[in-house]
Protein backbone atom coordinates (compact mmCIF):
# COMPACT_ATOMS: atom_id res chain seq x y z
CA UNK A 1 0.00 0.00 0.00
CA UNK A 2 2.62 2.69 1.01
CA UNK A 3 4.45 2.01 -2.14
CA UNK A 4 1.66 2.63 -4.45
CA UNK A 5 1.12 5.64 -2.63
CA UNK A 6 4.52 6.82 -2.96
CA UNK A 7 4.49 5.68 -6.42
CA UNK A 8 0.97 8.14 -6.71
CA UNK A 9 3.10 10.99 -4.75
CA UNK A 10 5.95 10.71 -8.06
CA UNK A 11 3.56 10.70 -10.40
CA UNK A 12 2.17 14.18 -9.18
CA UNK A 13 5.04 15.49 -8.38
CA UNK A 14 6.27 15.04 -11.84
CA UNK A 15 2.88 15.83 -13.55
CA UNK A 16 2.54 19.25 -15.57
CA UNK A 17 -0.52 20.13 -15.81
CA UNK A 18 -2.26 22.17 -18.70
CA UNK A 19 -2.50 25.74 -17.77
CA UNK A 20 -6.48 25.62 -18.89
CA UNK A 21 -7.30 22.87 -17.19
CA UNK A 22 -8.86 22.99 -13.90
CA UNK A 23 -8.10 19.92 -12.56
CA UNK A 24 -6.22 16.99 -12.80
CA UNK A 25 -7.04 13.68 -14.55
CA UNK A 26 -9.15 11.20 -12.74
CA UNK A 27 -5.70 8.91 -12.32
CA UNK A 28 -4.63 11.80 -10.29
CA UNK A 29 -7.51 12.74 -7.87
CA UNK A 30 -7.31 13.17 -4.26
CA UNK A 31 -9.46 11.09 -1.73
CA UNK A 32 -10.67 14.44 -0.43
CA UNK A 33 -10.91 16.70 -3.66
CA UNK A 34 -8.63 17.30 -6.84
CA UNK A 35 -5.82 18.43 -7.13
CA UNK A 36 -5.41 22.22 -8.18
CA UNK A 37 -3.71 23.62 -10.94
CA UNK A 38 0.00 24.19 -10.34
CA UNK A 39 -0.28 28.20 -10.24
CA UNK A 40 -2.75 27.53 -6.97
CA UNK A 41 -0.03 25.23 -5.68
CA UNK A 42 1.94 28.25 -4.09
CA UNK A 43 5.57 27.96 -3.43
CA UNK A 44 8.05 25.80 -3.79
CA UNK A 45 8.40 26.02 0.37
CA UNK A 46 4.32 25.25 0.60
CA UNK A 47 5.06 22.22 -2.02
CA UNK A 48 7.92 20.91 0.67
CA UNK A 49 5.26 21.85 3.74
CA UNK A 50 2.40 19.43 2.39
CA UNK A 51 4.94 16.71 1.34
CA UNK A 52 6.31 16.72 5.08
CA UNK A 53 2.84 17.13 6.19
CA UNK A 54 1.36 14.25 4.23
CA UNK A 55 -1.18 15.85 2.13
CA UNK A 56 -1.88 16.78 -0.94
CA UNK A 57 -2.80 20.52 -2.63
CA UNK A 58 -6.82 19.91 -3.37
CA UNK A 59 -7.53 23.83 -1.70
CA UNK A 60 -6.44 27.03 -4.00
CA UNK A 61 -3.40 29.02 -2.51
CA UNK A 62 -4.52 32.82 -3.33
CA UNK A 63 -4.39 34.31 -0.35
CA UNK A 64 -1.18 36.80 0.69
CA UNK A 65 -0.22 38.72 3.69
CA UNK A 66 -1.93 41.76 3.47
CA UNK A 67 -5.50 39.64 2.35
CA UNK A 68 -4.57 37.47 5.23
CA UNK A 69 -4.54 40.42 7.70
CA UNK A 70 -7.56 41.60 6.20
CA UNK A 71 -9.21 38.24 7.11
CA UNK A 72 -7.59 37.98 10.78
CA UNK A 73 -8.46 41.71 11.45
CA UNK A 74 -12.08 41.33 9.79
CA UNK A 75 -12.90 37.93 11.11
CA UNK A 76 -11.86 38.88 15.19
CA UNK A 77 -13.79 42.67 14.96
CA UNK A 78 -12.48 43.80 18.18
CA UNK A 79 -13.66 47.44 18.72
CA UNK A 80 -17.29 45.72 17.26
CA UNK A 81 -17.97 43.21 19.36
CA UNK A 82 -16.69 45.54 22.55
CA UNK A 83 -19.59 47.62 21.80
CA UNK A 84 -21.81 44.46 21.51
CA UNK A 85 -20.42 42.41 24.91
CA UNK A 86 -20.55 46.08 26.35
CA UNK A 87 -23.39 44.79 28.51
CA UNK A 88 -21.48 41.89 30.27
CA UNK A 89 -18.94 44.21 31.87
CA UNK A 90 -21.28 47.02 32.95
CA UNK A 91 -22.65 44.34 35.02
CA UNK A 92 -19.33 42.75 36.36
CA UNK A 93 -16.44 45.58 36.83
CA UNK A 94 -17.78 48.47 34.80
CA UNK A 95 -15.81 50.92 32.64
CA UNK A 96 -12.34 50.52 35.03
CA UNK A 97 -12.02 46.48 34.44
CA UNK A 98 -12.80 47.44 30.88
CA UNK A 99 -9.75 49.55 30.93
CA UNK A 100 -7.63 47.84 32.96
CA UNK A 101 -9.27 44.29 32.37
CA UNK A 102 -8.64 44.97 28.28
CA UNK A 103 -4.46 45.75 29.34
CA UNK A 104 -4.37 42.67 31.27
CA UNK A 105 -6.10 40.64 28.62
CA UNK A 106 -4.21 41.92 25.63
CA UNK A 107 -1.01 41.25 27.41
CA UNK A 108 -1.93 37.39 27.51
CA UNK A 109 -3.30 37.40 23.83
CA UNK A 110 -0.02 38.13 22.49
CA UNK A 111 1.27 34.95 24.41
CA UNK A 112 -0.87 32.87 23.96
CA UNK A 113 -0.97 33.65 19.81
CA UNK A 114 2.60 34.04 19.65
CA UNK A 115 2.76 30.59 21.10
CA UNK A 116 0.69 29.36 18.42
CA UNK A 117 1.75 31.45 15.53
CA UNK A 118 5.46 29.59 16.10
CA UNK A 119 3.78 26.21 15.63
CA UNK A 120 2.07 27.65 12.60
CA UNK A 121 5.49 27.72 11.01
CA UNK A 122 6.66 24.60 12.09
CA UNK A 123 3.49 23.04 10.53
CA UNK A 124 1.33 25.36 8.59
CA UNK A 125 -1.99 22.95 8.19
CA UNK A 126 -5.86 23.87 8.28
CA UNK A 127 -6.00 21.49 11.35
CA UNK A 128 -3.88 23.70 13.39
CA UNK A 129 -4.32 22.86 16.97
CA UNK A 130 -5.40 19.28 16.93
CA UNK A 131 -2.73 18.41 14.28
CA UNK A 132 0.25 19.77 16.43
CA UNK A 133 -0.86 18.15 19.90
CA UNK A 134 -1.10 15.35 17.10
CA UNK A 135 2.88 16.08 16.56
CA UNK A 136 3.81 16.96 20.35
CA UNK A 137 2.24 14.95 22.66
CA UNK A 138 3.62 12.53 24.34
CA UNK A 139 3.75 9.56 22.33
CA UNK A 140 1.33 7.47 24.12
CA UNK A 141 -1.51 10.22 24.37
CA UNK A 142 -1.14 11.82 21.04
CA UNK A 143 -3.63 9.93 19.49
CA UNK A 144 -6.49 10.69 22.12
CA UNK A 145 -5.62 13.96 23.27
CA UNK A 146 -5.39 15.70 19.15
CA UNK A 147 -8.79 13.44 19.01
CA UNK A 148 -10.45 15.71 21.72
CA UNK A 149 -8.72 18.89 20.80
CA UNK A 150 -10.03 18.74 17.06
CA UNK A 151 -13.16 18.13 18.73
CA UNK A 152 -13.61 21.26 20.93
CA UNK A 153 -11.43 23.60 18.45
CA UNK A 154 -14.58 22.43 16.18
CA UNK A 155 -17.03 23.36 19.16
CA UNK A 156 -14.92 26.81 19.52
CA UNK A 157 -15.58 27.84 15.77
CA UNK A 158 -19.06 26.70 14.99
CA UNK A 159 -19.96 28.58 18.16
CA UNK A 160 -18.37 31.64 17.15
CA UNK A 161 -20.03 31.30 13.93
CA UNK A 162 -23.12 31.35 15.88
CA UNK A 163 -22.49 33.71 18.14
CA UNK A 164 -21.72 36.50 15.50
CA UNK A 165 -24.72 35.70 13.13
CA UNK A 166 -26.77 36.10 16.19
CA UNK A 167 -24.90 39.25 17.07
CA UNK A 168 -25.91 40.90 13.38
CA UNK A 169 -29.63 39.43 13.34
CA UNK A 170 -30.41 40.93 16.63
CA UNK A 171 -28.82 44.13 16.09
CA UNK A 172 -30.78 44.81 13.00
CA UNK A 173 -33.57 43.86 15.51
CA UNK A 174 -32.11 46.91 17.79
CA UNK A 175 -32.33 49.08 15.06
CA UNK A 176 -35.90 48.51 13.84
CA UNK A 177 -36.69 49.11 17.33
CA UNK A 178 -34.99 52.46 17.49
CA UNK A 179 -37.26 53.87 14.32
CA UNK A 180 -39.95 51.98 14.95
CA UNK A 181 -41.39 51.66 18.75
CA UNK A 182 -44.50 50.06 17.76
CA UNK A 183 -42.10 46.96 16.57
CA UNK A 184 -42.46 44.13 19.40
CA UNK A 185 -38.77 42.66 19.71
CA UNK A 186 -39.63 39.22 19.09
CA UNK A 187 -36.62 36.39 19.83
CA UNK A 188 -38.13 34.34 17.43
CA UNK A 189 -37.38 36.87 14.86
CA UNK A 190 -34.07 37.31 16.02
CA UNK A 191 -33.21 34.06 15.26
CA UNK A 192 -34.55 34.08 11.67
CA UNK A 193 -32.32 36.85 10.84
CA UNK A 194 -29.72 34.68 12.30
CA UNK A 195 -30.42 32.23 10.09
CA UNK A 196 -30.87 34.77 6.88
CA UNK A 197 -27.31 36.30 7.71
CA UNK A 198 -25.68 32.68 7.61
CA UNK A 199 -27.31 31.74 4.75
CA UNK A 200 -26.00 34.90 2.91
CA UNK A 201 -22.15 34.17 4.54
CA UNK A 202 -22.93 30.86 2.86
CA UNK A 203 -23.83 31.64 -0.61
CA UNK A 204 -20.83 33.92 -0.43
CA UNK A 205 -18.28 31.75 0.41
CA UNK A 206 -19.89 28.99 -2.17
CA UNK A 207 -19.89 31.13 -5.11
CA UNK A 208 -17.34 33.93 -4.90
CA UNK A 209 -14.56 31.82 -2.58
CA UNK A 210 -12.01 33.05 -5.39
CA UNK A 211 -12.67 36.80 -4.97
CA UNK A 212 -12.32 36.51 -0.93
CA UNK A 213 -9.12 37.32 -1.06
CA UNK A 214 -9.89 40.70 -2.60
CA UNK A 215 -12.86 41.42 -0.78
CA UNK A 216 -11.21 40.92 2.47
CA UNK A 217 -8.74 43.95 1.49
CA UNK A 218 -12.17 45.94 0.97
CA UNK A 219 -14.00 45.35 4.15
CA UNK A 220 -10.14 45.80 6.26
CA UNK A 221 -10.83 49.24 5.16
CA UNK A 222 -14.22 49.78 6.22
CA UNK A 223 -13.01 47.64 9.60
CA UNK A 224 -10.28 50.93 9.94
CA UNK A 225 -12.03 53.78 8.74
CA UNK A 226 -15.35 52.66 10.15
CA UNK A 227 -13.74 52.86 13.65
CA UNK A 228 -12.98 56.46 13.22
CA UNK A 229 -16.64 56.91 11.91
CA UNK A 230 -17.80 56.29 14.94
CA UNK A 231 -14.83 57.19 17.87
CA UNK A 232 -14.87 61.12 16.95
CA UNK A 233 -19.16 61.61 16.84
CA UNK A 234 -19.09 60.32 20.42
CA UNK A 235 -15.93 62.16 21.40
CA UNK A 236 -17.52 65.04 19.86
CA UNK A 237 -20.71 65.06 21.37
CA UNK A 238 -21.21 62.87 24.35
CA UNK A 239 -21.24 64.01 27.80
CA UNK A 240 -17.60 63.04 29.58
CA UNK A 241 -16.89 61.13 32.54
CA UNK A 242 -14.58 62.02 34.96
CA UNK A 243 -10.96 60.04 34.86
CA UNK A 244 -12.05 58.51 38.16
CA UNK A 245 -15.53 57.44 37.16
CA UNK A 246 -13.61 56.23 33.98
CA UNK A 247 -11.15 54.67 34.59
CA UNK A 248 -10.74 53.85 39.04
CA UNK A 249 -14.55 52.95 39.97
CA UNK A 250 -15.26 49.44 39.75
CA UNK A 251 -18.40 48.54 39.83
CA UNK A 252 -20.37 44.82 41.25
CA UNK A 253 -23.95 45.34 39.67
CA UNK A 254 -24.19 41.52 39.33
CA UNK A 255 -24.40 40.80 42.78
CA UNK A 256 -21.21 38.85 43.74
CA UNK A 257 -19.71 38.71 46.88
CA UNK A 258 -16.47 40.54 46.25
CA UNK A 259 -15.69 43.26 43.41
CA UNK A 260 -13.18 41.36 42.54
CA UNK A 261 -14.74 38.55 41.51
CA UNK A 262 -17.00 40.39 39.74
CA UNK A 263 -14.35 41.66 37.74
CA UNK A 264 -12.73 38.44 37.08
CA UNK A 265 -16.04 37.38 35.50
CA UNK A 266 -16.24 40.97 33.55
CA UNK A 267 -13.15 39.53 31.98
CA UNK A 268 -15.08 37.60 29.42
CA UNK A 269 -15.89 40.24 27.20
CA UNK A 270 -12.19 41.86 26.03
CA UNK A 271 -11.86 38.15 25.86
CA UNK A 272 -14.23 37.09 23.62
CA UNK A 273 -13.24 40.85 21.87
CA UNK A 274 -9.65 39.23 21.38
CA UNK A 275 -10.18 35.28 20.57
CA UNK A 276 -9.74 33.51 17.59
CA UNK A 277 -6.71 34.27 15.86
CA UNK A 278 -5.60 31.49 14.86
CA UNK A 279 -8.28 31.87 12.51
CA UNK A 280 -5.24 32.76 10.13
CA UNK A 281 -3.87 28.67 11.15
CA UNK A 282 -7.06 27.25 9.45
CA UNK A 283 -6.96 28.94 6.31
CA UNK A 284 -3.04 27.91 5.64
CA UNK A 285 -3.68 25.74 2.90
CA UNK A 286 -5.07 28.54 1.13
CA UNK A 287 -2.21 30.63 1.89
CA UNK A 288 1.07 31.45 -0.15
CA UNK A 289 4.27 30.67 1.36
CA UNK A 290 1.92 29.83 4.79
CA UNK A 291 5.03 28.88 7.21
CA UNK A 292 6.01 32.53 6.85
CA UNK A 293 2.80 34.66 5.93
CA UNK A 294 0.57 32.65 8.54
CA UNK A 295 2.49 33.88 12.04
CA UNK A 296 2.87 37.01 10.33
CA UNK A 297 -0.70 37.46 9.58
CA UNK A 298 -1.23 36.18 13.04
CA UNK A 299 0.44 38.43 14.99
CA UNK A 300 -0.22 41.50 13.04
CA UNK A 301 -3.66 41.03 13.22
CA UNK A 302 -3.03 40.98 17.11
CA UNK A 303 -1.79 44.32 17.39
CA UNK A 304 -3.74 45.67 14.81
CA UNK A 305 -7.11 44.60 16.66
CA UNK A 306 -5.32 45.06 19.92
CA UNK A 307 -4.56 48.41 19.15
CA UNK A 308 -8.07 49.48 17.69
CA UNK A 309 -9.82 47.61 20.28
CA UNK A 310 -7.85 49.35 23.19
CA UNK A 311 -9.16 52.77 21.47
CA UNK A 312 -12.63 52.36 21.65
CA UNK A 313 -12.67 50.85 25.12
CA UNK A 314 -10.88 54.12 26.31
CA UNK A 315 -13.98 55.72 24.18
CA UNK A 316 -16.59 53.61 26.26
CA UNK A 317 -14.97 54.10 29.18
CA UNK A 318 -15.24 58.42 28.79
CA UNK A 319 -18.18 58.28 26.12
CA UNK A 320 -21.20 55.52 27.61
CA UNK A 321 -23.09 58.35 29.96
CA UNK A 322 -25.19 57.39 32.11
CA UNK A 323 -25.07 53.72 32.87
CA UNK A 324 -28.48 52.95 33.91
CA UNK A 325 -29.74 54.70 31.56
CA UNK A 326 -28.20 52.87 28.53
CA UNK A 327 -28.70 49.19 30.20
CA UNK A 328 -32.13 49.64 30.12
CA UNK A 329 -32.74 50.80 26.14
CA UNK A 330 -35.55 49.15 24.52
CA UNK A 331 -33.09 48.24 21.41
CA UNK A 332 -31.26 45.01 23.44
CA UNK A 333 -27.89 46.74 22.56
CA UNK A 334 -26.71 49.52 25.04
CA UNK A 335 -24.25 50.93 22.17
CA UNK A 336 -27.09 51.85 20.38
CA UNK A 337 -28.46 53.75 22.46
CA UNK A 338 -24.76 55.19 23.24
CA UNK A 339 -25.02 56.29 19.62
CA UNK A 340 -28.46 57.87 19.57
CA UNK A 341 -27.87 59.85 22.85
CA UNK A 342 -24.54 61.08 21.60
CA UNK A 343 -26.10 62.25 17.90
CA UNK A 344 -29.47 62.60 19.29
CA UNK A 345 -30.22 61.99 15.41
CA UNK A 346 -31.97 58.90 14.06
CA UNK A 347 -30.08 59.01 10.28
CA UNK A 348 -26.44 59.51 12.23
CA UNK A 349 -27.51 56.57 14.56
CA UNK A 350 -28.66 54.37 11.75
CA UNK A 351 -25.40 54.91 9.50
CA UNK A 352 -23.18 54.25 12.90
CA UNK A 353 -25.00 51.42 13.68
CA UNK A 354 -24.82 50.05 9.84
CA UNK A 355 -21.01 50.23 9.85
CA UNK A 356 -20.94 47.89 12.86
CA UNK A 357 -23.70 45.40 10.90
CA UNK A 358 -21.54 45.60 7.74
CA UNK A 359 -18.44 44.43 9.50
CA UNK A 360 -19.73 41.67 11.67
CA UNK A 361 -21.24 40.56 8.93
CA UNK A 362 -17.91 40.01 7.21
CA UNK A 363 -16.55 38.83 9.80
CA UNK A 364 -19.35 36.02 9.94
CA UNK A 365 -18.55 35.35 6.25
CA UNK A 366 -14.85 34.63 7.74
CA UNK A 367 -16.16 32.58 9.93
CA UNK A 368 -18.14 30.69 7.30
CA UNK A 369 -14.41 29.87 5.62
CA UNK A 370 -12.38 28.92 8.83
CA UNK A 371 -14.76 26.97 10.60
CA UNK A 372 -15.96 25.08 7.46
CA UNK A 373 -12.20 24.31 6.69
CA UNK A 374 -11.33 23.18 10.47
CA UNK A 375 -14.33 20.67 10.10
CA UNK A 376 -12.95 19.04 6.97
CA UNK A 377 -9.77 18.85 7.80
CA UNK A 378 -10.84 16.96 10.88
CA UNK A 379 -13.36 14.72 8.59
CA UNK A 380 -10.06 14.23 6.32
CA UNK A 381 -8.60 12.19 9.48
CA UNK A 382 -11.61 10.36 10.14
CA UNK A 383 -11.84 12.69 13.10
CA UNK A 384 -16.45 12.76 13.02
CA UNK A 385 -18.92 11.04 12.16
CA UNK A 386 -19.57 10.15 8.02
CA UNK A 387 -16.15 11.90 7.69
CA UNK A 388 -15.81 10.79 4.18
CA UNK A 389 -18.41 12.34 3.15
CA UNK A 390 -17.80 15.79 4.85
CA UNK A 391 -13.99 15.82 3.12
CA UNK A 392 -15.47 16.14 0.24
CA UNK A 393 -14.24 19.08 -2.08
CA UNK A 394 -15.74 20.50 -5.03
CA UNK A 395 -13.64 19.54 -8.29
CA UNK A 396 -14.79 23.00 -9.76
CA UNK A 397 -14.89 25.18 -6.69
CA UNK A 398 -11.81 23.66 -4.93
CA UNK A 399 -13.84 24.30 -1.67
CA UNK A 400 -15.13 21.86 1.10
CA UNK A 401 -19.09 22.37 0.32
CA UNK A 402 -20.23 20.03 2.68
CA UNK A 403 -18.36 21.29 6.03
CA UNK A 404 -20.05 25.05 4.41
CA UNK A 405 -23.16 23.32 4.44
CA UNK A 406 -22.92 21.85 7.60
CA UNK A 407 -21.94 24.58 9.69
CA UNK A 408 -24.63 26.04 8.23
CA UNK A 409 -27.22 23.41 9.98
CA UNK A 410 -25.15 23.34 12.89
CA UNK A 411 -25.90 27.65 13.00
CA UNK A 412 -29.67 27.15 12.13
CA UNK A 413 -30.04 24.28 15.03
CA UNK A 414 -28.28 25.71 17.73
CA UNK A 415 -29.65 29.33 16.99
CA UNK A 416 -33.38 27.86 17.89
CA UNK A 417 -31.92 27.96 22.02
CA UNK A 418 -32.81 31.92 21.33
CA UNK A 419 -36.35 31.50 21.41
CA UNK A 420 -36.45 29.97 24.55
CA UNK A 421 -33.79 32.02 26.65
CA UNK A 422 -32.94 35.49 27.03
CA UNK A 423 -29.44 34.50 28.30
CA UNK A 424 -28.74 32.56 24.70
CA UNK A 425 -25.59 34.89 23.74
CA UNK A 426 -23.94 34.70 27.08
CA UNK A 427 -24.11 31.18 27.17
CA UNK A 428 -22.91 30.95 23.58
CA UNK A 429 -20.67 33.12 23.62
CA UNK A 430 -18.98 31.36 26.66
CA UNK A 431 -19.24 28.23 24.66
CA UNK A 432 -16.95 30.12 21.63
CA UNK A 433 -14.77 31.00 24.49
CA UNK A 434 -14.18 28.04 26.92
CA UNK A 435 -14.13 25.65 23.01
CA UNK A 436 -10.92 28.08 21.87
CA UNK A 437 -9.29 28.52 25.37
CA UNK A 438 -9.44 24.77 26.03
CA UNK A 439 -7.79 23.73 22.87
CA UNK A 440 -5.11 26.49 23.16
CA UNK A 441 -4.24 25.11 26.53
CA UNK A 442 -3.72 21.53 25.89
CA UNK A 443 -1.74 22.28 22.51
CA UNK A 444 0.86 25.01 24.45
CA UNK A 445 1.16 22.70 27.46
CA UNK A 446 1.81 19.78 24.93
CA UNK A 447 4.47 22.31 23.22
CA UNK A 448 6.01 23.05 26.64
CA UNK A 449 6.35 19.17 27.32
CA UNK A 450 8.01 18.25 23.81
CA UNK A 451 10.72 21.50 24.45
CA UNK A 452 11.47 19.80 27.83
CA UNK A 453 11.36 16.42 27.60
CA UNK A 454 10.92 15.34 23.42
CA UNK A 455 12.44 15.54 20.59
CA UNK A 456 13.89 18.89 18.69
CA UNK A 457 11.27 21.45 17.68
CA UNK A 458 10.52 21.07 13.67
CA UNK A 459 11.95 23.62 12.00
CA UNK A 460 10.33 26.88 11.59
CA UNK A 461 10.70 30.28 9.72
CA UNK A 462 9.25 32.00 12.39
CA UNK A 463 10.58 31.49 15.75
CA UNK A 464 10.37 32.94 19.32
CA UNK A 465 13.77 32.13 19.78
CA UNK A 466 15.30 31.40 23.52
CA UNK A 467 12.50 33.14 25.30
CA UNK A 468 9.91 30.35 23.45
CA UNK A 469 9.88 28.20 26.78
CA UNK A 470 8.66 30.89 28.87
CA UNK A 471 6.57 32.99 26.86
CA UNK A 472 4.59 29.20 26.40
CA UNK A 473 4.74 28.77 30.38
CA UNK A 474 3.31 32.33 30.99
CA UNK A 475 0.22 31.88 28.55
CA UNK A 476 -0.81 28.33 30.21
CA UNK A 477 -0.61 30.88 33.48
CA UNK A 478 -2.90 33.49 31.75
CA UNK A 479 -5.52 31.01 30.38
CA UNK A 480 -5.80 29.23 33.25
CA UNK A 481 -8.07 31.67 35.03
CA UNK A 482 -9.72 33.20 31.87
CA UNK A 483 -10.94 29.42 31.46
CA UNK A 484 -12.43 29.12 34.87
CA UNK A 485 -14.74 32.15 34.76
CA UNK A 486 -15.49 31.72 31.42
CA UNK A 487 -18.20 29.11 32.46
CA UNK A 488 -19.94 32.09 34.95
CA UNK A 489 -22.83 33.46 34.83
CA UNK A 490 -23.02 37.23 34.96
CA UNK A 491 -25.29 37.64 37.57
CA UNK A 492 -26.36 36.60 41.28
CA UNK A 493 -28.71 34.59 42.19
CA UNK A 494 -28.95 31.95 39.56
CA UNK A 495 -32.23 31.09 37.86
CA UNK A 496 -32.85 28.50 35.08
CA UNK A 497 -33.39 31.78 32.58
CA UNK A 498 -30.14 33.40 33.82
CA UNK A 499 -28.12 30.31 33.97
CA UNK A 500 -24.65 30.42 31.84
CA UNK A 501 -25.85 26.92 30.19
CA UNK A 502 -22.24 26.97 27.92
CA UNK A 503 -20.84 24.60 30.79
CA UNK A 504 -23.75 22.13 29.95
CA UNK A 505 -23.13 22.81 26.35
CA UNK A 506 -19.62 22.10 26.73
CA UNK A 507 -19.72 19.17 28.63
CA UNK A 508 -22.45 17.35 26.34
CA UNK A 509 -19.87 18.07 23.10
CA UNK A 510 -16.90 16.27 25.06
CA UNK A 511 -19.00 13.58 26.43
CA UNK A 512 -20.24 12.97 23.20
CA UNK A 513 -16.70 13.07 21.90
CA UNK A 514 -15.57 10.47 24.12
CA UNK A 515 -18.49 8.00 23.22
CA UNK A 516 -18.16 8.59 19.73
CA UNK A 517 -14.38 7.69 20.70
CA UNK A 518 -14.86 4.73 22.24
CA UNK A 519 -17.05 3.17 20.44
CA UNK A 520 -16.08 4.00 16.67
CA UNK A 521 -13.18 7.22 16.56
CA UNK A 522 -10.33 4.95 18.33
CA UNK A 523 -10.49 2.80 15.43
CA UNK A 524 -11.04 5.08 12.34
CA UNK A 525 -9.34 8.36 13.07
CA UNK A 526 -5.99 8.61 11.81
CA UNK A 527 -3.98 11.39 13.72
CA UNK A 528 -2.12 13.22 11.50
CA UNK A 529 1.65 12.05 13.05
CA UNK A 530 0.93 9.06 11.14
CA UNK A 531 1.39 10.70 8.22
CA UNK A 532 4.06 13.57 8.92
CA UNK A 533 7.49 12.68 6.87
CA UNK A 534 9.25 14.90 8.75
CA UNK A 535 12.68 13.63 7.71
CA UNK A 536 12.37 14.94 3.82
Amino acid sequence: MDSKMDSKDEHIRSYVVNEDADTLPMDLMDPTGVLVKPKWRGTSQDKVDMEVLGRHQVLRRNFRFLSMLGFGSTLICTWEILLSFIVFISTNGGTANLFWGYLVILVGVWLTYASLAEMASMAPTAGGQYHWVSEFAPPRYQKFLSYIVGWVCMTGWQAGLLSVGFLVGTIIQGLIVLNDLTYTFERWHGTLLVWAVTSFCVIFNTFLAKRLPAIEGMVLTIHVMGLFAIIVPLWVLSPRASSRDALLTFTNAGGWPSTGLSAMIGLLTPMGSLTGFDCCVHMSEEVEDAGRTIPRSVMWSVYLNGAMGFTMAITMCYCLGDLTEVLKTPTGYPFIQVFHNATKNHAATNVMVTIVIITLTACCISLVATSSRQLWSFARDKGVPFSGWLAYVSPTLHIPVRAIMVSLSITCAISLINIGSTSALNAIVSLGTSASLSSYYITIACLVWRRIYGDPLPPRRWSLGRYGLAINIASLVFITPILFFAFWPIATPVQPSTMNWAVVMYGSVVIWSLVYYAIWGKNSYVGPVTVVKRDI
